[in-house]
């Protein structure tokens, strides 16, 4: 259930965005990036522990890295840092065993990751056959 909540979350969000014109400015999908990627934090303080915290904050700057390198770069690395966020959900636990994290949120923030990833993969596609039409 966690996964079909996570995708129709992302899209939904993405759809709003798009109606009202958010998605516009370029800065909305690397802040996404970031505040996606900033969760772990919040999981590691939850679980009272500035080692985790610490550790968490490795994935936060590269993620971080990846959603400036979009922002200022090619907006194609927003897409890679976002399907990458789906990657670093499924193997969190493999790495970093943080008791902050919930259960479901593995799989719903990956499938949230994909989804996002998809709909700005497709705006970009659309926009550069917009631009060389």
């Amino acid at each position: 259930m966690s996964y079909l909540i996570g995708a129709v979350m992302a899209l939904a969000v993405a759809l709003a965005a798009a109606g009202v014109g958010l998605d516009r400015d370029r800065a909305f999908y690397p802040t996404l990036l970031i505040v996606i990627a900033s969760y772990y934090l919040l999981f590691a303080a939850q679980a009272q522990s500035l080692a985790l915290f610490l550790q968490e904050s490795l994935g936060l700057a590269l993620f971080t890295a990846l959603a400036l390198a979009g922002f200022k770069l090619r907006p194609w690395y927003l897409v890679l840092g976002l399907a990458a966020h789906a990657l670093f959900d499924f193997t969190h636990d493999a790495f970093i065993a943080n008791p902050g994290v919930p259960v479901w949120w593995p799989s719903f923030c990956a499938a949230y990751d994909l989804m996002a990833a998809l709909v700005l993969a497709l705006l970009l596609r659309r926009r550069a056959s917009r631009a060389s039409a």
